[in-house]
């Protein structure tokens, strides 16, 4: 096969490339920069071009990175190999192998719906499709995305007429920028923790717009406009909670708030089901549209969505692909 999985991830030995390698190689094609994709240490990278100062501040200012656009192809040792939309996050693609007689497309972590800062997903044609799972449950239906965001603008509402300033955990890269995009202007100013604004300025520079939004300084936090809302990593919660500053409402906007009580594992307020991910009817959709006869499961619920796909669609030869450390 084109693709094979090996102690180092996933390795075409005809091009002599990994997609989204767990251990140090040399050549890597990225699917996204989240750190459980996009790990230092790499000879070269190859990934598409809005990941540039990205990866570059993740990863290092002087790493080995080839930039390509969506769509273009390009040909090592025979191997065409492009990128196409993912959606997951701006500048997340889906890998393209084509070699002979077969088409690999690796999705990496997509979803389908469009959230107005990542180019939306795009179908691509194929005889084998990997796919995540990382929501591979029936209890994963995403809501329309303008309804989550109206309730967390009336909780923002809410929470001023309450005198309390809202705090927003979301993932530095991706989540934390859909969520600036989408909060109501009208309503007050937006304040960034340190890891959230290095991201912004990041994808900034490669001409993705989200709307205005500034620097938060912590031991500031007690002079913010009582309007404001601050949006700030989840690991980074702790050390706002740390300052013992009275009036922080804290909610997580995730996937996992979908499972019952889950706002209560991070002692959240409340809890907003927002996810960078494909829902339970969005990634059988992905696997059935590509085409594809051969479909490879990995991370996430990886036997269920197996079991799932197989009974139901008997056509297809579905396998589980398990890669140690994918998934975040």
């Amino acid at each position: 096969m084109l693709l094979n999985l090996n102690e180092n991830g996933l390795f075409c030995e005809q091009a002599n490339v990994y997609i989204d390698p767990i251990r140090k190689v040399k050549n890597a094609i990225l699917t996204h920069a989240h750190s459980d994709h996009a790990r230092s240490g790499m000879e070269h990278y190859l990934a598409h071009k809005t990941n540039n100062q990205v990866l570059k501040s993740r990863i290092g200012a002087n790493i080995s990175l080839q930039l390509m656009d969506y769509n273009e192809v390009i040909d090592i040792n025979g191997v065409k190999i492009s990128l196409h939309p993912a959606g997951h996050i701006p500048g997340s693609s889906q890998i393209r192998l084509s070699y002979k007689s077969e088409t690999w497309v690796v999705a990496g972590d997509y979803k389908l719906n469009d959230d107005l800062i990542s180019t939306k997903f795009e179908t691509v044609s194929c005889t084998h499709f990997i796919s995540e799972s990382t929501f591979g449950l029936p209890i994963f239906n995403w809501r329309p995305e303008r309804e989550v965001f109206d309730e967390l603008n009336l909780y923002w509402s809410n929470c001023i007429q309450n005198e309390e300033i809202l705090v927003i955990a979301a993932y530095s890269l991706g989540k934390a920028q859909r969520i600036i995009k989408n909060m109501n202007r009208d309503i007050g100013a937006i304040y960034c923790h340190s890891a959230i604004c290095d991201m912004n300025l990041a994808l900034e520079s490669a001409g993705i717009e989200f709307g205005a939004w500034k620097t938060l300084e912590i031991a500031n936090i007690k002079k913010l406009p009582k309007n404001s809302v601050i949006v700030c990593p989840p690991n980074a919660i702790s050390t706002l909670r740390d300052q013992n500053i009275p009036n922080l409402n804290y909610v997580s906007c995730s996937g996992w708030m979908a499972l019952r009580g889950t706002k209560n594992w991070g002692n959240f307020d409340a809890g907003f089901v927002l996810s960078d991910h494909a829902d339970w009817n969005e990634l059988e959709g992905a696997c059935l549209n590509s085409g594809a006869e051969n479909i490879f499961v990995t991370h996430g619920y990886v036997e269920v969505f197996s079991r799932f796909l197989q009974e139901k669609h008997s056509q297809l030869n579905v396998k589980p692909l398990k890669i140690l450390d994918w998934g975040e």
